[in-house]
């Protein structure tokens, strides 16, 4: 006979429901089985040897795995690590016996449980000036507009003549080109870049700022990570926070966000670049910003993360969150990815700031293949066509949806 075998690889839980459908599939059968072709993988820190030896006989017995440290596999004291491996449906039957088991395997099933769920939901929309962002439907631009005279990038707009004219121009042609919001800085976060005051940040503002906020019908974002800076744009009409520090360099920067009730970006940073952990500490740091922004009375749905790359970390070690970018998802809040015109391009490369749009391009149709929602970029036309064929090539509906850039 003439079989035809061929592999289904990169399907999703959805595309894999499609399939049935198209080979007809009974719904009863559908639904037994939908749950089957979604592999889990996911890691357990801090488990007891006690815990990991039952948590692999009853992962076991359900039909998936557990991979154990060798100091759990042979039941030395202390806790350790531990994966597993299966499908939603074996974690469903796992989580239906866990909290009827000793050691804080109820607690731990709790974990398991929150961690799915939230890897599975698509973050609540967020409205802002009136523009509402569907998280998952689409990937959103952010176009960086720089009030520096140091930019890494060399679009630094500080000494320009007519700068407001100029700004506005700018912000215009962002708007055409697919920009769904601005992000505006006024000091050089690049590596070695001389540090700012507050008062001279403000002022660079403040140029700008009154003007662009009441001409510009997008969202403005201000790239800030000082609490003094940021009070003043909201109050001045700026809509969003941008904080390379993730609320964490200055005490009172959650504070004024709440105030405000602003959405704010939180973003990963380290002063160097050593990790016992990389994913682990990034997820860590990024959770902590996100309970400071809760703690001050910030609702988690105005809360998006960044992986922060670029900032304290190796080249390396900023491919492999682009790779695993995926993980944060765990986290419940949209992801920014930013890594317009980086270094860990031209490192790879070897190219100057001025040749890096296609490497910029790459990472940004990697990232949003790995679950961004939302990208910061200095070429805004160029990375809105890349984001919307990706989003065409990867995401669900109708294609005249994922083609509106204005949906």
């Amino acid at each position: 006979m003439n079989f035809g075998v061929r592999l289904l690889s990169g399907i999703t839980p959805a595309e894999l429901v499609e399939e049935f459908k198209r080979i007809r599939v009974s719904p009863e059968g559908i639904q037994i089985m939908k749950n089957k072709g979604e592999l889990i993988l996911l890691r357990i820190d801090h488990i007891s040897a006690q815990a990991a030896s039952i948590l692999k006989q009853e992962m076991l017995a359900k039909g998936g795995e557990v991979a154990l440290g060798r100091d759990l596999a042979y039941l030395r004291e202390g806790n350790g690590e531990a994966v597993l491996m299966g499908t939603k449906a074996q974690y469903l039957r796992l989580l239906s016996i866990l909290p009827s088991q000793p050691f804080g395997l109820g607690e731990l099933a709790t974990e398991i449980k929150r961690v799915i769920d939230l890897s599975a939901q698509t973050p609540p929309a967020l409205t802002v000036k009136g523009r509402k962002f569907q998280w998952g439907k689409r990937t959103y631009i952010m176009g960086i507009i720089n009030i520096t005279p140091d930019s890494f990038s060399g679009d630094g707009l500080l000494n320009r003549r007519q700068l407001t004219d100029f700004l506005l121009r700018q912000a215009e042609r962002f708007m055409r080109e697919g920009a769904d919001l601005l992000d505006l800085g006024a000091e050089s976060t690049r590596p070695g870049a001389e540090k700012v005051s507050a008062e001279e940040e403000r002022n660079r503002l403040l140029q700008v700022l009154e003007v662009l906020v009441k001409e510009s019908p997008l969202p403005i974002s201000i790239d800030t990570y000082k609490s003094a800076v940021a009070e003043v744009a909201l109050a001045s009409g700026a809509d969003i926070i941008n904080d390379i520090w993730g609320l964490q360099y200055d005490a009172d920067m959650a504070k004024v966000v709440a105030k405000f009730d602003a959405p704010v970006i939180v973003m990963h940073n380290k002063a160097s670049s050593g990790y016992q952990d990389l994913l682990t500490e990034v997820a860590e740091f990024l959770n902590k910003s996100i309970n400071l922004a809760e703690q001050a009375g910030l609702a988690k749905e105005k809360v998006i993360i960044d992986p922060g790359i670029g900032f304290g970390k190796t080249v390396e070690q900023n491919l492999t969150v682009i790779n695993r970018l995926g993980e944060l998802k765990a986290l419940g809040c949209p992801i920014l990815l930013g890594t317009s015109r980086k270094s860990v391009v031209g490192e790879i490369l070897n190219l100057p700031v001025s040749e890096r749009v296609e490497g910029t391009a790459a990472t940004v149709t990697a990232g949003i293949m790995r679950g961004a929602d939302l990208i910061r970029v200095h070429d805004v036309k160029e990375m809105s066509r890349v984001a919307r064929m990706t989003d065409a090539i990867l995401r669900h509906g109708p294609v005249r949806d994922v083609l509106d850039i204005r949906a």
